[in-house]
């Protein structure tokens, strides 16, 4: 389990148990991996449904690390059409979080060269 403050919440939907649950499990994954994680915030949301053929899901994550804040948004302008399914939606959020935050990592560690002005 995280040690750090998580906030999972929905919008134009019903409250799930078993997405909270799937959402809940790769926030701990990535919190094995990254131990300077200090909050994160999921939200994950419906499209209002005047108009909408199909519902595309949109998920943001705001996670906290030293001296900045790593966010990320997929969803509703992707029009990727696998994110009809929620927990893809949810999958390919955390999957973009946890690049962020390994090359967030690798600079923290010095990995990565700066770029040098000409």
């Amino acid at each position: 389990m995280a040690d750090f403050p998580v906030r999972i919440s929905f919008k134009n939907m019903d409250h799930s148990d078993a997405l909270e649950n799937a959402v809940q499990e790769k926030i701990d994954t990535m919190a094995k991996h990254f131990d300077r994680i200090s909050e994160c915030a999921v939200v994950i949301e419906a499209p209002h449904k005047h108009g909408h053929k199909s519902r595309i899901y949109q998920v943001r994550i705001t996670m906290g690390v030293p001296g900045t804040k790593i966010a990320v948004n997929k969803g509703h302008a992707n029009k990727d059409q696998s994110h009809e399914d929620p927990y893809i939606a949810v999958r390919d959020a955390f999957n973009a979080a946890t690049r962020q935050l390994e090359d967030f990592s690798r600079k923290i560690r010095g990995d990565v060269k700066a770029h040098v002005a000409s």
